[in-house]
């Protein structure tokens, strides 16, 4: 069973397998066009050595010797020349602190080959091409190392970059460092700045040997045959109707938002088996190209594990290039970009000059909007963890597409039905029905109908339909969420993720600093580890606890003010000089009450991010996963409040404490609590959702490429001022206008998810009161997929490309927003709007009490049913007769006057019932949504197990051809047994 590792080197290209006959598959990294028009960026690479031929009759052994004697001797003076270049490379910024830190170029050309291996690679029939000559070569070793990709050899690409400054004190720990990473088999070579005389970069690159060892011990899984497929009746069946469906497709008109497969031929799927790879079975691997085999991402993140576990001092805890960042002995620590995103040719003609250049083209390009994402390539090229990001956001954004028409059409249904709803016509013909002031002095008697704007502006989005569109947005967030889960499953299937976990954590620096003294033994590793008592741990959390309340109580103090200025400024605007704004001092106080409220959000998040890290930090989280969890809990609970408190006071306390006429409720005694409009509450509070969420959005969209563009910008003016010109800023490599780019934010995609959480929050929660909210929110995400595109693609810095299986804590949020939804959508529909009064009174107190409800017929008289009436003259402010107001009070000439009438308490218990119908049905309706829908799609459970199947047959056959060539080879005997 054991092979040496000779053996594997003498491997010879495998056959199909005799049991289950698997194919080979061309595993290409890059598509035809990356390679056919971008063939200067591809490294200058020696013929491969081809497998031994048979001699002809006509060629001498001497020959041979000859040829093969020559190609060494100029093998041998290439690579002096190679030495003897770099010795002699001299640079005014290399030698500042030369005594200090001394530096050799460790590249060691002489222990690295960049020949090909052909006898690990299978055989291709290619026909050998000519020699180009060597000044042809040199030239295009020159251009490469001069773009920015590959070391000065123009053969060694690069994997990562770190920048440090030469005048930090920190030289003994780099150097340390740097000699550790060339101990684990790095390849390290420096490169001073242009623009910079401070700044040294130091490129690092990651060998052919390095990259198998750490593949196989972080379990990469990379493919090693072509899949094969059910071979049954069933499969057969469906085979043929698929080529008939598929046959019929190509007569039917193409579908405009499907991405173009000769534009992306990078996106055709391999369509492999994969395994964790393994150096002992090597063979089994499909490898057509070393440079290719293992993707720029994949090169990247090997690096980066390697950088994480390599020390720059003694101590079991002093490693990590996460620890070096943050004493300042490096600046930065990025992979590259795979070259520029522009060229200036058009991809149509030349092709794509790498992923980057396709990713802006096809992706970040605002012509793209229309169009699928390359998810394939985002996964690519930033790996799984962005991948899925966009993913769930174009999943989401898919998604509210029929949530986005269902309330557009309950929206233009209420327009269509504003002139003939029945309350509203009450309302613009009551020419001699008077309405108290509401407000103390200056306020006058008004008529009813001049609240006809507000009544047909509040049907628009109180009618009909909204009590249906509730119920439709709570089913469809159940649909979202569980349909997600299978989208999630085939995409970790599709990645090889389904074997994957996540790696046992570091600890945080932070924490070991802390509980240094106290230690246990880790049930994982089984190594002993610093460890936080439970005292300590439960007393810090009540502290953060008790923060979070503090910071909550302080957005309840903000909406208290704002609740103040509406009460101070409603008296101020009804006795303003202009009659445009005295007319109208309701909607003058409500949008101003708006924009003062969106202000001080805005102010109070700059707030809640710091105490958050502060609170986050006092809690001392052991892994820097738990701290990002829990920093993003924070975040999303101070925000969450910030922005919806306002919108809670108006949905359930505006008007709701305001007493009667002659015995209103006052604040302190002095300012008189505000009423709803006799229209209703609820156009206050779409007034409130619309406007905090447009302006919200329009700021994210700008200080997510405004301010990187900004901050961009003022980096090249820098440069500019330090005397460089256009044309030194066009040849800077690659690695250097990486460094100029802003860096990924430090706790990475949380802001990104926050803001489609909050506003996936705004979408659900009172979307009864404002059903034009998944539409605004579809708009928005339109643009924001290409906003972080572009933001992604040309502004950011490349991320190390993560792994993850899943959204993370963002889930659970999206699932506890679905379930707060449903409640606050059945108080606003029973509460805030109008829906119930009209129902009680069409079916108990209208003209149709007996004989069924008949449209907008029976609701005749419900606005003078809903109006109560008020004896003037107990204001004592000289007026006489009755003005009216919205309650269901006695008469003052009853025997009871001013107090609640039946009509009201049946209006009550109507309200209560249906909040306890209207939550038991839409629960129990999500609830069998979600156990109807599996987690997983059944025929990729199938096809998961026939894999798992079939990997372990091709495993069992190849491993047993091999040991069967093996002894056949050595001589012995031939048998069909398993040895």
């Amino acid at each position: 069973m054991n092979t040496s590792k000779s053996e594997t080197m003498k491997e010879h290209p495998l056959k199909p397998s005799r049991r289950s006959m698997p194919c080979l598959a061309q595993s290409q990294t890059h598509p035809q066009s990356l390679s056919k028009h971008s063939s200067f960026l591809q490294p200058n690479r020696v013929q491969p050595q081809l497998q031994p031929q048979p001699l002809s009759a006509g060629t001498s052994i001497a020959t041979v010797d000859v040829v093969s004697e020559r190609a060494k001797v100029m093998e041998t003076l290439e690579n002096n020349l190679l030495k003897l270049s770099d010795t002699e490379y001299s640079d005014p910024f290399l030698d500042v602190g030369k005594d200090k830190d001394t530096y050799t170029d460790d590249s060691e050309h002489g222990n690295y080959d960049a020949r090909t291996d052909q006898s690990l690679l299978i055989q291709n029939k290619l026909a050998r091409q000519k020699t180009e000559p060597r000044t042809k070569s040199s030239l295009k070793s020159d251009a490469m190392a001069s773009s920015g990709l590959f070391f000065k050899d123009g053969k060694k690409r690069i994997d990562y970059i770190l920048v440090y400054k030469k005048s930090s004190p920190q030289v003994e720990k780099r150097s340390t460092f740097e000699k550790n990473l060339r101990a684990e088999g790095l390849m390290l070579e420096r490169e001073p700045a242009v623009t910079n005389s401070d700044i040294m970069f130091v490129k690092i690159h990651c060998p052919w040997e390095t990259l198998c060892k750490y593949a196989e011990r972080m379990n990469i899984r990379m493919p090693f045959r072509k899949k094969c497929y059910y071979t049954d009746w069933r499969s057969k069946t469906m085979g043929s109707l698929q080529r008939n469906i598929r046959e019929l497709k190509s007569w039917l008109p193409r579908n405009p938002m499907k991405l173009d497969k000769e534009a992306l031929p990078d996106l055709e799927e391999t369509d492999c088996y994969t395994a964790p790879f393994s150096r002992a079975r090597m063979h089994h691997f499909t490898i057509n190209n070393k440079d290719s085999f293992f993707s720029n991402s994949t090169r990247s993140r090997i690096v980066h594990h390697v950088l994480q576990r390599t020390k720059y001092e003694d101590g079991k805890s002093k490693m990590g290039i996460n620890r070096l960042l943050n004493n300042g002995t490096y600046e930065a620590a990025f992979p590259p970009h795979e070259g520029s995103h522009k060229s200036r040719h058009p991809i149509k003609t030349h092709g794509a000059q790498n992923h980057r250049h396709l990713l802006y083209e096809r992706w970040a390009q605002w012509g793209m909007w229309y169009k699928y994402q390359p998810l394939d390539l985002i996964r690519r090229y930033f790996g799984e963890k962005i991948g899925l990001y966009f993913a769930w956001l174009g999943w989401y954004t898919g998604m509210l597409i029929p949530s986005a028409l269902v309330g557009l059409f309950v929206f233009l249904y209420g327009l269509f039905t504003m002139d003939s709803s029945q309350v509203s016509k009450e309302i613009c013909e009551a020419n001699e029905t008077i309405m108290c002031p509401m407000c103390e002095r200056n306020c006058t008697l008004q008529k009813l109908n001049e609240s006809c704007i507000y009544a047909k502006v509040t049907h628009l989005f109180d009618n009909g339909g909204t009590v249906f569109f509730a119920i439709f947005m709570a089913i469809w967030a159940t649909v979202f969420l569980e349909f997600w889960k299978r989208r999630r499953a085939v995409l970790t299937y599709d990645w090889d993720l389904i074997d994957w976990e996540d790696e046992e954590e570091e600890l945080r620096p932070q924490f070991e600093a802390k509980y240094s003294q106290v230690e246990r033994v880790n049930p994982i590793t089984g190594k002993p580890e610093p460890f936080q008592p439970f005292p300590d741990k439960l007393s810090r959390l009540m502290v953060s606890v008790s923060g979070i309340f503090f910071m909550i109580s302080l957005v309840l103090t903000a909406v208290f003010a704002v609740v103040v200025y509406r009460l101070v400024a409603m008296e101020q605007f009804a006795s303003f000089k202009w009659y445009f704004i005295k007319k109208y001092w309701q909607f003058a106080t409500s949008g101003t009450g708006v924009c003062i409220n969106f202000m001080i959000i805005m102010s109070l998040n700059v707030v809640y991010e710091k105490v958050a890290y502060l609170l986050t930090d006092l809690e001392h989280p052991r892994t820097e996963s738990e701290w990002e969890n829990s920093f993003a809990l924070k975040m999303f609970l101070f925000q969450f409040v910030n922005l919806n408190s306002s919108i809670f006071y108006i949905a359930f306390f505006l008007g709701r404490f305001a007493g009667r006429p002659g015995k209103y409720n006052k604040l302190f005694n002095r300012w008189r609590l505000e009423e709803c409009h006799p229209s209703g509450c609820l156009i206050d509070l779409c007034l409130q959702m619309g406007v905090i969420m447009v302006l919200k959005q329009m700021w994210n969209n700008f200080m997510e490429l405004g301010y990187p563009l900004l901050q961009n910008w003022w980096s090249r003016r820098k440069m500019k001022r330090r005397g460089q010109s256009m044309e030194n800023k066009i040849s800077l490599p690659q690695w250097e206008k990486d460094w100029n780019l802003q860096p990924m934010n430090l706790h990475g995609l949380m802001d990104e998810y926050l803001e489609m959480v909050l506003q996936f929050g705004f979408t659900t929660i009172f979307v009864a009161a404002f059903p034009l909210a998944p539409l605004l929110a579809l708009l928005n995400n339109i643009i924001e997929i290409r906003l972080d595109a572009y933001k992604f693609v040309t502004q950011w810095r490349r991320p190390m490309p993560a792994r993850a299986t899943d959204i993370g804590i963002w889930y659970g949020i999206l699932e506890g927003i679905g379930v707060l939804a449903v409640i606050t959508n059945a108080f606003v529909i029973a509460i805030t709007s109008d829906y119930i009064p009209r129902f009680v009174y069409a079916y108990k107190y209208g003209p149709c009490t007996d004989q069924g409800y008949r449209q907008e017929k029976c609701l005749k008289g419900y606005v003078n049913s809903s109006l109560s009436v008020f004896d003037l003259s107990e204001l004592g402010m000289g007026y006489s007769g009755y003005c009216r107001y919205r309650d269901y009070r006695a008469p003052p000439w009853s025997s009871t006057p001013y107090e609640f009438t039946l009509q009201f308490w049946h209006v009550l218990a109507a309200r209560l019932a249906f909040i306890i119908v209207f939550e038991h049905l839409v629960f129990g309706i999500k609830s069998f949504i979600a156990y109807l829908i599996p987690d997983i799609p059944k025929d990729l459970c199938d096809r998961m197990r026939r894999e798992k199947y079939l990997v372990q047959e091709m495993m069992y056959e190849a491993e047993l051809e091999h040991l069967q060539r093996e002894r056949k080879k050595n001589g012995k005997q031939y048998h069909h047994e398993w040895p």
